[in-house]
C-alpha cells in the first residue's frame, strides 16, 4: 500500500520546438502516482511522441493549462531539456529540477539554478555504474540513436543493404563501418547487421573487440599504442600522433564502405575529427556519413549541424542532431522509465520523503545544485556564481 504525500511532479511541455520528447508517459505516470505523488502534466506535452491528454488522465494526472502556476506549486519537474532563464522566478526554492542540463556548456543555468535555490539534476552526469544503469539516459537515448542512424542512412544510399540472389543476379551486400563502439556504435553494428549489410568497425578500446565480433561484425584493428578507457566507460582522448595513424588506418576502410557512422563523442569536450576532408575525397559516389557527435562538433570534416552535406565528389554527410527525438515514442518510454527509476531508488515510501543524500555515489555525480549552491566538484571551481 503506498503512503500518501503532498509531492508534486510537474512535466511542462518543452521549449524548443523541435523537440518532439515528453520527460513522462501515462505508464510512468501510473507508477509515480502509486508511489503517492500528485503528477501534473501541461496539456500537449506528450502530443509529438503520441501520447495523449486523456492517457495521461487515465494514468491519473491532473492536465495543467497555466504552466507558471504548476511550476510555482511543483516539488519536482521533470522536463527533457534545460529551463528557460524567465522560468527560475517561477519555481519556489527547494524543487528539484531533473532534465538533461548540459551542464559544461550551459554554465550560465547553472548559476541560475543555484541562485533560484533549485536542485538541479543532470541527466548527463548519471554515473555509469551497475546500481545507476536503469537511470542512464545517455545510454538508453544513445541506443535509439545508433538504431535510427542505420534506418536514415539506408533511406538516404541509393542501393540496399542485404546480399541478394536473384534470376537477375546476384546483388552484392553494402558495405557499413561503423567507428566508435560504444552503446550507439552497438546498436548500429546490431542494426546494420539485421539489414543484412557487411559490417566492420573501429575503436580506440580493444577491450570491445568480444562485441563487435558477438554481433556478427569484423573488428578493424589499427595500432594506436596505448589506448584504453575512463573509469566512466568512455574511450580516452587521442594525442594528435594517435588520431593521424588511427586516420590513416581507417581511410582505406572508409574509401570501400557505402555508409559511415561515426558515434566518437568525448563527454564535456568537443569531438574530435576523425574522418577529415582527404578521407571523405576518397570514399565512392553516393556512400553516405552519419555523424553522430555532429552536436558536440562533429567527428567529420564538413559536418554541419542538422544539415545534410553533398560534397563535390558526391558523398553524403548527414549531421543530424538528436537522432533520438526521430523515433519519440520510444525515446519518452526509455526516458521517463529512467526518470522513474531515479526517483524511486531516492523515494523513501513510509516516510514519504525524498532522500536527497549528496553523499551517495549517484547524488554526488548528478546533483549540480542545492541550496543555493553549486554543489558538484566538477563545476564548483569553474562556474562564478
Amino acid at each position: 500500500m503506498s503512503a500518501t504525500t503532498d509531492m508534486e511532479i510537474f512535466v511542462p511541455k518543452e521549449i524548443d520546438q523541435a523537440e518532439t520528447r515528453v520527460a513522462l508517459i501515462p505508464v510512468g505516470v501510473e507508477k509515480l502516482v502509486a508511489l503517492g505523488f500528485t503528477v501534473k502534466i501541461e496539456s500537449g506535452a506528450g502530443a509529438k511522441s503520441d501520447y495523449r491528454d486523456s492517457e495521461y488522465a487515465e494514468a491519473g494526472a491532473a492536465i495543467m493549462t497555466d504552466r507558471r502556476a504548476a511550476l510555482a506549486e511543483a516539488d519536482f519537474v521533470l522536463r527533457v531539456n534545460e529551463p528557460s532563464e524567465d522560468e527560475f522566478d517561477a519555481m519556489k526554492s527547494g524543487v528539484v529540477h531533473v532534465s538533461f542540463l548540459d551542464p559544461f556548456n550551459q554554465k550560465h543555468l547553472l548559476s541560475a539554478f543555484s541562485q533560484a535555490g533549485v536542485t538541479a539534476v543532470s541527466m548527463e552526469m548519471m554515473p555509469r555504474t551497475t546500481i545507476a544503469q536503469k537511470m542512464d539516459a545517455l545510454s538508453s537515448q544513445a541506443n535509439l540513436a545508433g538504431y535510427f542512424s542505420v534506418v536514415m542512412a539506408s533511406e538516404r544510399l541509393n542501393r540496399i543493404l542485404p546480399m541478394m540472389m536473384t534470376a537477375a543476379g546476384t546483388i552484392a551486400p553494402a558495405r557499413v563501418f561503423v567507428i566508435g563502439v560504444g552503446v550507439a556504435g552497438l546498436q548500429a553494428i546490431a542494426t546494420a547487421k539485421r539489414l543484412g549489410a557487411r559490417v566492420e568497425a573501429f575503436d580506440t578500446r580493444p577491450v570491445v573487440e568480444e562485441q563487435v565480433k558477438s554481433l556478427g561484425a569484423k573488428f578493424v584493428k589499427i595500432d594506436l599504442g596505448e589506448t584504453g578507457q575512463t573509469k566512466q566507460g568512455y574511450a580516452r582522448e587521442l594525442t594528435p600522433e594517435q588520431l593521424n595513424l588511427q586516420r590513416q588506418g581507417m581511410a582505406r576502410v572508409c574509401a570501400q564502405s557505402d555508409i559511415v557512422i561515426t558515434t566518437a563523442k568525448l563527454f564535456g569536450r568537443r569531438a574530435p575529427i576523425i574522418v577529415n576532408a582527404e578521407m571523405v575525397a576518397g570514399m565512392k559516389l553516393g556512400s553516405v556519413i552519419v555523424d553522430l557527435a555532429a552536436e558536440s562538433g562533429g567527428n567529420v570534416e564538413g559536418s554541419r549541424l542538422d544539415e545534410e552535406v553533398l560534397t563535390d565528389n558526391g558523398v553524403r554527410i548527414i549531421g543530424i542532431g538528436s537522432l533520438e527525438s526521430r523515433v519519440p515514442h520510444h525515446a519518452s518510454q526509455v526516458y521517463s522509465a529512467n526518470l522513474c527509476n531515479f526517483i524511486e531508488h531516492f523515494w523513501d515510501v513510509e516516510r514519504a520523503v525524498f532522500q536527497l543524500e549528496l553523499e551517495d555515489e549517484i547524488l554526488k555525480s548528478c546533483v549540480i545544485t542545492h541550496s543555493g549552491e553549486i554543489v558538484h566538484e566538477q563545476f564548483r571551481s569553474q562556474t562564478a556564481t
